[in-house]
């Protein structure tokens, strides 16, 4: 490498800010010898170029073009990112986008196939640079690769560079969808769903990802779902060798499910619950990780997680309608279900006056229905009148009377029959039961962009909601008869069953059996204990006693620098966040890492994958705590500002202001409240300002507690005045008299 740097005609001084010193590389041209030079940022790139260009002896500047060189960063250099340059860079000199552009359509469309294959990899590698797509487009390119995949010209590697191509192109949001003629969208689908020829498994995920932003973004989905049967696409979840295809294939199914009618919903929710689509998707996805060392979420990656949490909530969401419906006495069909749900309980199969029952007027029931638990004994559709649960809570009554008559019929009668005051109301607790169940799966909600929490039970039945029930009824009413509760007492049990129905769920049960065993484990007793200890565990010394209070704020200052510690330290480690394109959708299997100089004084940061923790030489952009004038949270963030309406949580969202011109701010989306508080906590401890989160509140009151208690240990036992013993007046004089024993 040449060691004399080359200096540019400049009016700045060599000091000044704006000259970078960088090293500039040819690749492929092993008779250039790299150069050292002085990059002036107020220079046009047009006369930097000239300049490199001369001792090489290459003609045509205008052919050339800078790009960086990071693994992670191979864009073009231009106006617009040149202040991403760093000093101590090393840029490559490459042919311009245009010149590159008209080369690679020259091989296409009249090279031999192994130029073409050789065009179309570096296609598929330039076209993530916006500069290289916008030149590409305006050129007819991505026509070209359109109408050459439609029309059958492109095979095998070919295809796949092509796909990839194309896919790469589009996600920059210069063309819309609606472009693609059916033709197109036919071919594509063809590849998903002719499995009798075996495709590269690269042309799966870009037909499965192309579809699926068809369906999102144009008015062709309806087209793309004749062309694409859902269970076609079920068996390519049996890929067990590319976690790729088989997240690409839940995505698409979502979306589908989610651009889809109400009827067209419910055939896609009978297609996917059905039992041999369920199989594949426990087999295949959720039950390759039941072996696994690792959570649920970490076994099977953060992606193909979402996108199971979003399936889970699509099929959760055809439960609304009823959930919203309020009953109506005239509706036929409910007052059906509540003479079946009286017979059920009442008569036998061998009751020959059965015919003459049913012929009577609902009302005559009335002692019946207040043996079954109703509110409304004369009229009983009354108590479906709240919304949520709705006529939803009938359904699921019936469906526990039908399917469990045993335990309907046990449950019933055991309270019907009873003397004493403590009898359980069916009716009562199973409507407040099913509106615990909708709040708990939040039945109803839109997937969120950021949720990942998906119940592997939901895919081992058909009917998983009606299971669930029918499991956490049993439970409550043996709850009830262990607290021995009354009726007034309802609200109190209400919080215990739905205690014991989140523990139980957050341990993330394989199958409905498993959810039977852990919240049966989970007994009223054992419910009381680990409230009992929580309420231990974080217990904040309450006490208002002077010396106390004197304590508190003599050890505060000390407790504020071990979170101040522990914040910055979590910086030092870093963190991966998710990255979101510039209309606010997230990119999949898109991220960026952050972390914070040991030192403390340079914040690092760039692109990486869902599983790896870059070191800070792998990160190639820097960031001076000193260039940062302060931090904003919420909705107060430019990046937020500018996605009013869109998916975006704004409470997770923070901005660092910065002092620079050229780059005002570094936007984040935090995954969680815990990270959100801890980044925020840290920059401002950077900042010397003052830590404000709620975890931060949290922590401090913690270990406040906790050094107070370990402090008090010798006083243990000892009240503790609320004011310290008042000092006696001084004696009249200091002549003690001590008595000899």
């Amino acid at each position: 490498m040449s060691t004399k740097p080359m200096k540019m005609p400049s009016a700045t001084k060599e000091k000044d800010s704006t000259i970078l010193k960088i090293a500039v590389e040819m690749l492929n041209a092993p008779d250039k010898v790299p150069q050292l030079m002085e990059f002036d940022q107020a220079q046009p790139l047009s006369s930097i170029i000239q300049l490199l260009c001369k001792p090489w002896g290459l003609p045509d500047p205008e052919n050339y073009a800078l790009q960086f060189s990071e693994t992670n960063n191979q864009n073009y250099i231009t106006e617009k990112n040149r202040n991403d340059i760093k000093n101590g860079s090393v840029l490559r000199l490459e042919l311009s986008p245009a010149k590159t552009v008209q080369d690679i359509l020259t091989k296409i469309n009249t090279g031999l196939e192994s130029e073409q294959v050789t065009a179309l990899k570096k296609l598929s590698t330039l076209s993530s640079d916006l500069t290289f797509a916008l030149e590409f487009i305006n050129k007819k390119g991505l026509s070209l690769i359109i109408n050459n995949i439609q029309n059958g010209k492109f095979n095998g590697e070919l295809l796949k560079y092509a796909l990839v191509t194309f896919v790469e192109l589009m996600d920059h949001g210069i063309i819309f969808w609606d472009i693609l003629e059916n033709q197109f969208i036919n071919k594509v689908a063809s590849f998903v769903s002719n499995h009798a020829n075996t495709r590269d498994p690269k042309v799966i995920q870009c037909c499965l990802s192309i579809l699926e932003n068809i369906v999102l973004n144009s008015s062709k989905n309806s087209h793309v779902e004749k062309e694409v049967p859902i269970t076609s696409l079920i068996t390519h979840l049996q890929n067990t060798q590319d976690s790729k295809i088989q997240q690409n294939t839940i995505a698409l199914i979502n979306a589908m499910f989610s651009k889809a009618d109400l009827t067209r919903k419910k055939m896609i929710a009978a297609t996917v619950s059905s039992k041999p689509a369920r199989n594949i998707i426990y087999e295949n996805l959720i039950g390759a990780s039941e072996f696994s060392k690792n959570t649920t979420k970490e076994a099977l990656g953060t992606e193909l997680a979402h996108q199971l949490y979003v399936l889970q909530t699509l099929m959760l969401g055809l439960l609304e309608p009823r959930m919203r419906q309020r009953a109506d006495s005239q509706e036929q069909e409910s007052q059906e279900k509540i003479k079946e749900l009286r017979k059920i309980a009442f008569e036998n199969d061998n009751n020959p006056n059965i015919e003459v029952t049913m012929r009577r007027p609902v009302g005559s029931y009335s002692k019946d229905f207040k043996k079954l638990g109703f509110k409304c004994e004369i009229d009983p559709i009354k108590d479906f009148n709240e919304v949520p649960p709705g006529i939803l809570a009938l359904d699921c009554m019936l469906y526990f009377a039908k399917y469990y008559p045993d335990d309907y019929t046990k449950i019933v009668l055991e309270n019907s029959c009873r003397a004493d005051e403590h009898e359980c109301p069916f009716g009562k607790t199973s409507v407040e039961l099913v509106k615990q169940l909708c709040d708990i799966l939040h039945v109803g909600d839109p997937p969120s962009e950021q949720g990942q929490t998906y119940h592997p039970l939901f895919f081992t039945h058909d009917h998983p909601f009606e299971e669930l029930f029918c499991i956490c009824i049993v439970v409550l009413n043996k709850t009830w008869k262990e607290m021995r509760a009354t009726i007034e007492d309802f609200i109190k049990v209400s919080s215990v069953v739905r205690e014991q129905i989140s523990r139980a769920l957050s341990a993330s049960p394989k199958g409905l059996d498993k959810f039977r065993q852990k919240i049966n484990q989970l007994t009223y007793a054992e419910i009381t204990q680990i409230w009992q200890q929580e309420r231990t565990n974080r217990e904040v010394w309450e006490s208002h006693a002077r010396p106390i209070v004197e304590l508190k704020e003599k050890i505060t200052p000390e407790i504020i620098d071990l979170i101040q510690q522990q914040r910055l330290g979590v910086l030092v480690g870093g963190t991966r966040f998710k990255k979101y394109s510039s209309r606010g959708q997230r990119i999949k299997d898109k991220f960026w890492f952050v972390r914070l100089s040991p030192n403390h004084k340079v914040i690092h940061y760039g692109d990486c994958d869902e599983k790896s923790t870059p070191s800070l030489e792998e990160l190639g952009n820097k960031l001076a705590v000193a260039d940062i004038k302060c931090v904003i949270i919420g909705k107060d963030c430019p990046h937020i500002k500018d996605l009013r309406g869109r998916k975006i949580t704004p409470h997770l969202a923070f901005s660092l202001i910065l002092k620079s011109a050229e780059m005002t701010s570094l936007d984040f989306l935090a995954p969680d409240e815990q990270i959100f508080d801890y980044w925020t906590d840290g920059i401002n401890a950077l900042l010397k300002e003052k830590m404000s989160s709620k975890s931060f509140e949290n922590d401090l009151q913690t270990l406040l507690s906790m050094d107070i208690k370990v402090r008090l240990l010798d006083a243990e036992g000892i009240d503790i005045p609320q004011d310290p013993p008042q000092i006696p007046d001084e004696p009249d004089d200091y002549d003690f008299y001590y008595e000899n024993n």
